[in-house]
């Protein structure tokens, strides 16, 4: 009897996760059964100090945050985040909020600021937003790696052979800077555009300008 063959599961998407700073309990297991009752993964927190403690999934996200925390504020700890190159969106909570706290936390990058208390439904709208645009940024950075590892993977003579193209020079123009015949520089061409996967000179044009590429003439 042939035993059939076991089929790999389709690789699954990571679990979109919220991560709560909160130092009110209560509060904190509220928002995390919110969360999972619409299959977001909850990672709970009663300081700026546990959150930074934790590795984090590599999965779209955002952190809920509270304005008034024990030691450092939800604010100041917002900063922190952007100087450890943390990038995940925020959406702050208070019950003591005034316009001036706002617009200092909008100003920073923050997706929105509740006040509390807050309905259900604006926490998820506010949420679902945030993890939205970390979605696109992840989306958006991977795109940008794979680009810098095409680049990388070039000779240095297709590297500079790519600037000066992209550059605007002719084959002919190309030749003489670097001291090479014209059909060297189109053999070294058209291995820059396979191995960039470019499909036109206008693609590898965008792509010289997504790396910062410029031609030192």
């Amino acid at each position: 009897m042939i035993e059939p063959v076991a089929r790999a599961a389709p690789h699954a998407s990571p679990k979109p996760f919220v991560a709560v700073v909160e130092d009110d309990a209560g509060v904190r297991d509220s928002l995390g059964s919110l969360f999972r009752s619409v299959d977001l993964e909850a990672r709970l927190f009663g300081s700026g100090a546990e959150f930074l403690a934790q590795a984090l999934p590599d999965a779209p996200g955002c952190i809920v945050l509270d304005v008034r925390l024990p030691g450092v504020s939800g604010l100041d700890f917002q900063g922190e985040l952007v100087r450890l190159g943390i990038r995940l969106p925020v959406v702050f909570m208070t019950g003591h909020g005034d316009i001036p706290m706002s617009v200092r936390a909008m100003k920073a990058g923050a997706v929105d600021f509740l006040a509390k208390p807050f309905r259900d439904q604006d926490m998820l709208d506010a949420v679902t937003a945030a993890i939205a645009r970390d979605a696109k940024r992840r989306s958006e950075q991977g795109a940008q790696d794979d680009l810098r590892a095409l680049h990388a993977a070039l000779t240095p003579r297709e590297q500079e052979i790519m600037a000066q193209v992209t550059a605007g020079l002719m084959n002919k123009q190309v030749a003489g800077n670097l001291g090479l015949s014209e059909i060297t520089v189109k053999i070294h061409r058209g291995n820059v555009m396979r191995k960039m996967k470019a499909k036109s000179l206008a693609d590898l044009v965008r792509q010289a300008e997504a790396l910062g590429i410029s031609s030192r003439r």
